[in-house]
């Protein structure tokens, strides 16, 4: 036995070790309960002039009430971080992220979405410079582009390219659409 000891490596003796104690804490470790799913809640939100009632897990972000319980899908999840701008919407007329706003805040709030900025079949003029402008090219990101472009607009912030570039750096064009797309929204702000 004491040569057994001695025949060990230094490189072996502590695989061994650690071995043997990372199988001791684990052991002590009690098995993870699973947590039930809090109640619904009722929500009552306003979108595109609609309103609806919905009964909703509290955790259900309003990107993802408009999608799955909506079914408004113009609204895109790209990264579900507050990252890309992807899923921007208007609450009262300001750009919000919908994947970090959980659906109960929008309650008492006017939402628009991509899917409510044309008036029956004549375009928003953003959307219709998005056009004229090629300002897309996959398209994924073009609803949350034109929603905080309109959200921009309301806000009347922006005077130049450099204005508009600074005031849309929340969403990201992976394509490389940028002068584009704001060539598309100083269209609109023009003088008419």
């Amino acid at each position: 036995m004491a040569n057994d000891i001695e025949d060990l490596s230094r490189r072996e003796f502590l695989g061994s070790a650690a071995a043997a104690g990372g199988a001791i804490g684990l052991a002590g470790l009690p098995a993870r309960a699973e947590q039930a799913a809090p109640p619904a809640v009722p929500v009552a939100l306003n979108v595109n002039g609609r309103d609806h009632r919905l009964s909703l897990d509290p955790r259900v972000t309003l990107l993802d009430a408009l999608r799955e319980h909506l079914h408004l899908i113009g609204t895109k999840k790209g990264c579900d971080h507050g990252q890309c701008g992807a899923c921007t919407v208007l609450m009262d007329g300001r750009r919000v992220y919908s994947c970090l706003t959980l659906a109960a805040m929008a309650g008492g709030a006017k939402v628009t979405t991509i899917e409510g900025l044309a008036d029956g079949d004549r375009l928003h003029p953003l959307q219709q410079a998005f056009i004229e402008h090629d300002g897309f090219q996959c398209g994924y990101c073009t609803s949350g582009q034109i929603c905080s472009g309109v959200g921009l607009l309301n806000e009347g912030h922006a005077r130049s390219d450099e204005d508009v570039r600074e005031q849309m750096s929340g969403n990201i064009c992976r394509c490389g659409a940028y002068p584009n797309i704001v060539a598309a929204v100083r269209e609109v702000l023009k003088p008419r």
